[in-house]
């Protein structure tokens, strides 16, 4: 499990080292109502592209490890030319687990995914300009409304089911219409 005070260290960590990331899923939910609302098995967070390798090395000194690279893995060259890794899963030895996914920024600051997803699929600059509490710590994520959007295209597991009801109740986005959700 990935406690609040796991996010605010790692966010912490990140950020003083210039890496910038989005909380998203269940932590990103949790972020934007200000408040834990259950437990997280891992956090999901967005990164840039250019900053995969960096933050992979100071994670791998502070004792993660490569878990999982995801189907939709699209290996992409970096600034530097590097090849990177673009959706992946790093886990420590206490079983906490950090989920990335990679993404680019455009002339006008949206986010392009750099991982394989559908054709069109972006976060705007808006999209990336949610901000969220986690133990009463300012972190980025992503607004409600994509994190509403992000929540679709698979099936969702019972226990997200209430975090997207509480989206909904708080900021009154509504639900896609490709999300079935027993409403």
């Amino acid at each position: 499990m990935v406690s609040q005070e796991d996010v605010c260290s790692l966010y912490h960590l990140l950020a003083s080292h210039g890496i910038q990331v989005w909380i998203l899923g269940g932590w990103g939910v949790d972020a934007l109502l200000g408040m834990q609302t259950r437990p997280h098995k891992d956090l999901d967070l967005l990164m840039l592209l250019d900053e995969v390798a960096r933050m992979c090395a100071l994670l791998t000194a502070a004792g993660y490890e490569l878990k999982e690279i995801w189907s939709e893995n699209r290996w992409a060259l970096d600034v530097r030319g590097l090849q990177t890794l673009t959706a992946f899963v790093l886990v420590d030895a206490g079983g906490r687990e950090l989920d990335f996914h990679a993404m680019c920024l455009d002339e006008q600051g949206n986010g392009i995914p750099a991982w394989e997803v559908e054709e069109g699929f972006t976060f705007t600059r808006q999209d990336l300009g949610g901000n969220g509490l986690v133990a009463g710590i300012e972190v980025r994520c992503i607004t409600a409304e994509k994190q509403m959007l992000c929540h679709t295209g698979y099936d969702l597991p019972e226990k997200q089911v209430p975090d997207l009801q509480r989206l909904h109740e708080k900021f009154g986005v509504g639900y896609p219409e490709s999300l079935s959700l027993h409403r």
